[in-house]
């Protein structure tokens, strides 16, 4: 069996952090978001890693760390769907398709014997949310088969509280419905095609967690959750810790000095956040400086970028360099609906 991991996306949400990284690349805990899908698949299922931008810091992750994976590269954004045609060479039946965004509980080995059970042609997971009106739910049976989606229903309306939660195991016929070489949406185009048609389309829904890794909020959100799965107040690597922090991971070589409060942020590698500081739902990339007695909450600091001393800002964007080449203006195609 094969799990096509979708790791295309600009992650434009989630800029300027994904001028430099690729979005399945940015960390979690000290290590990228897209390990935790790979360390939650049976070691028996080949993992072909569909990318397009920075695809290259996937291949280099992924070979010095001995991880067995095909990168397939795209030559341009080809959506949900199209990603998974594009990958039809390595298929050879049922297969999963999983996003690379979704920090989750979901086992896969249970999500595939249902499916199997089920005799389904399509099988999604689902996961419930309170605030119906903001998503995509699905209308189900008693016997878990989906009848339809309805986006974004009244709360007195919604049949359902379920939606998509990005995992799929699929039959190798589902090829058969995406034209090649196309931006094709599997969620837009394909599954409601095979809802038509009648094949067995039906949703597995699982307890746990789940998080799409999508904005500041829920990154910050993934943190905190994952350390408190792991029994961590914070986490740290190699760096010096002079200051005060809470659920906030750093990573290796900063350098966080006296009297800076730090909560609910995450800092990559080679930062310094200078005396008297305060972050709060911060995320800072890599090699980046906070001056002394600044106040920052709610901001995104891109690679490289300096904050002056005594600086206050409030739900901002941080980068002050040119975009880098062949990075889209605007979000490219759509968001996987929900």
């Amino acid at each position: 069996m094969q799990a096509i991991i979708l790791a295309g996306g600009f992650g434009t949400r989630l800029a300027p952090l994904t001028y430099t990284k690729a979005k399945s690349m940015l960390p979690l805990l000290n290590k990228p978001m897209i390990s935790y899908l790979i360390e939650a698949l049976p070691k028996e299922i080949d993992i072909i890693v569909a990318s397009n931008y920075k695809s290259e810091q996937l291949k280099e992750y992924f070979e010095e760390n001995g991880i067995d994976a095909i990168i397939n590269k795209e030559e341009k954004p080809l959506g949900t769907a199209g990603a998974v045609k594009n990958a039809e060479k390595y298929i050879d039946g049922t297969f999963l398709v999983l996003n690379s965004d979704i920090i989750s509980s979901l086992n896969f080995r249970e999500f595939i014997s249902y499916h199997m059970k089920k005799n389904s042609f399509a099988t999604i997971s689902l996961w419930p949310v309170e605030n119906v009106e903001e998503y995509g739910v699905v209308d189900i049976d008693a016997n878990g088969k989906i009848k339809k989606f309805v986006e974004k229903p009244l709360r007195h309306e919604a049949p359902s509280n379920l939606i998509n939660a990005g995992a799929y195991c699929l039959e190798m016929e589902i090829l058969d419905y995406i034209k090649p070489n196309e931006f094709v949406s599997m969620e837009i185009e394909i599954f409601p095609r095979i809802i038509e048609e009648g094949k067995p389309f039906y949703g597995y829904t699982f307890d746990g967690y789940w998080i799409d890794v999508g904005r500041l909020s829920s990154y910050i959100e993934a943190s905190k959750l994952l350390l408190k799965r792991n029994g961590l107040e914070y986490l740290v690597g190699n760096s010096k810790i002079n200051g005060i922090i809470k659920e906030t991971t750093i990573g290796d070589g900063c350098i966080i000095e006296k009297n800076a409060n730090i909560n609910s942020s995450i800092i990559y590698d080679e930062c310094i956040i200078k005396e008297n500081a305060y972050l709060e739902n911060c995320i800072v990339a890599n090699n980046s400086i906070v001056g002394k007695n600044a106040s920052l909450k709610d901001v995104i600091i891109g690679e490289g970028e300096k904050i002056g001393d005594n600086a206050k800002i409030e739900n901002e964007r941080i980068w002050n360099k040119p975009l880098p080449k062949g990075y889209p203006q605007k979000q490219v195609g759509n968001p996987v609906r929900r």
